[in-house]
């Protein structure tokens, strides 16, 4: 018997309140959605999941991507405090540098030969 088709998240959120409110019982909720019970028990697992996330302050994030999204906004900061410095850099060389890079003191100009 080939695998029965995944229900909509609506559908799943209705029938799983249904469950968590004692309405039905998860075996009762397999059978009306033709799915098993212990999908029903998964679903009724990451819905007080998500919601303990979400009281715990996490927006539904887990720890581990938030870790991450803290990282990328340091690595940002970073960045534009490093790209205000180079702008800084090149505004000390007048607007006529700009799209030059400055060469050491000895060093030939663009056009003359070294003999």
């Amino acid at each position: 018997m080939g695998r029965p088709p995944i229900l909509p998240t609506d559908e799943k959120f209705a029938l799983v309140l249904r469950v968590v409110s004692g309405e039905l019982t998860a075996a009762e909720a397999a059978r009306e959605a033709a799915v098993s019970e212990q999908s029903v028990s998964n679903w009724r697992r990451q819905f007080i999941e998500g919601g303990r996330s979400g009281l715990a302050g996490e927006g539904g994030r887990d720890s581990e991507s938030a870790s991450r999204i803290a990282e990328l906004v340091k690595e940002n900061a970073t960045l534009k405090a490093t790209i205000g410095e180079m702008f800084i850099e090149l505004r000390k060389y007048g607007r006529s540098a700009i799209g030059r890079v400055p060469m050491p003191q000895g060093y030939p100009r663009p056009g003359r030969r070294l003999n």
